[in-house]
């Protein structure tokens, strides 16, 4: 029978067998074939082959206890340091977690089968597997509320500029202890990355901001700020004749936030606009009950978050991000050179200035 259609155009399934000599990038090209495995697969290289292009710019947003995984040093930090993330929205908690690190604490591998009323009376805390003293959360506690007691501290702040001054501070501890590479709030800042926290009250970071407050420190999370900012850096990305990207590891309200830039552009601010370019995600929640978390790329069309015209470039991994964070991080190194940082949270400025023109133009039509 002739062949009259095109569903058997795809490449043979015919793999060499796997060797222990094998790179991480060789394992995914070659035995990553079908099913998740195959998402991960294209999920690699649309990261590689078109959103790591020059002119694209990639927002990462971070859900989940990433940080206390030991992610921030093993994969994040990489991602910043060679140009492959240009800005990211991320929890609270995996930036306040994130500091453990960096002001020299630690973090330990643990047995989740251990019995959590036996770890409570031992002054230990779990995450799943994780374990650390209970002293962990207190000294990180009084390393905020001190830092946040200086002079520069003391006024309303976007959370990318929270999180860049606490950077410079952290990045000076890991200085004076030696131990530089620990922190990725402190590879932003070096790297001029901004982080954005979409809920900056919901984690122990917002908590000990609030606690000053009450004997009165002035710092306040400026939310219109970040959102502001945010679509800023999309509509400069796209009036700077590039693309924008979004890099998704798990949901929930970072995901939203680094979404929601385009209807804030387009919705909100009437300025004409068509949606990210490329959608990469790795999440573990379905679609079909509902949650921002498992929506797909398809249903963000209907809100004007994705471009309807780039929607073959657009993944979903159904997998853990603990194994796609560095998998995904893994071949990009092996497969692209790194690009240029472009150093986003010294640009804020003309950024602002140009979202700011352009919704005023937009108002007055």
């Amino acid at each position: 029978m002739a062949n009259r259609h095109n569903f058997l155009s795809g490449t043979s399934i015919d793999p060499k067998p796997v060797t222990g000599s094998m790179t991480v990038a060789d394992l995914v090209e070659s035995a990553f074939l079908a099913y998740n495995a195959a998402r991960l697969r294209e999920a690699c290289q649309l990261f590689v082959e078109k959103m790591l292009e020059e002119d694209v710019t990639i927002g990462m947003s971070l859900t989940g206890a990433l940080t206390p995984a030991g992610l921030g040093m093993s994969a994040i930090i990489p991602l910043i340091e060679n140009g492959f993330v240009d800005w990211i929205v991320s929890t609270g908690a995996n930036v306040y977690h994130d500091t453990h690190f960096g002001i020299g604490l630690k973090m330990h591998r643990g047995n989740a089968q251990i019995s959590d009323v036996v770890l409570f009376k031992e002054g230990v805390v779990r995450i799943y597997d994780i374990f650390f003293e209970y002293d962990v959360l207190l000294s990180t506690d009084e390393f905020y509320r001190k830092m946040i007691e200086g002079p520069e501290f003391q006024r309303d702040m976007s959370s990318a500029e929270f999180h860049y001054l606490a950077g410079k501070y952290v990045a000076e501890r890991e200085r004076v202890l030696g131990i530089e590479g620990k922190s990725l709030l402190a590879a932003a800042h070096n790297a001029a990355v901004p982080i954005y926290t979409s809920s900056p009250g919901d984690s122990s970071i917002g908590m000990n901001v609030a606690a000053k407050a009450l004997t009165g420190n002035k710092l306040r999370f400026d939310v219109n700020a970040d959102v502001n900012e945010t679509a800023a850096i999309v509509l400069n990305a796209k009036r700077s004749n590039g693309k924008s990207g979004v890099l998704i590891f798990g949901g929930g309200s970072p995901k939203n936030f680094l979404l929601q830039t385009e209807p804030q552009i387009q919705e909100v601010l009437k300025i004409e606009e068509k949606g990210h370019d490329y959608f990469l995600q790795v999440t573990d929640a379905r679609p079909d009950t509902g949650g921002l978390s498992g929506a797909t790329p398809s249903e963000a069309v209907s809100w004007g978050k994705i471009d309807p015209d780039r929607l073959p470039d657009a993944v979903v991994c159904y997998l853990d991000s603990t194994i796609g964070l560095p998998i995904i991080t893994s071949y990009a190194l092996a497969r692209h050179k790194p690009r240029k940082l472009k150093r986003l949270y010294d640009r804020r400025d003309g950024m602002m200035k140009l979202l700011t023109d352009e919704h005023a133009r937009a108002m007055s039509r």
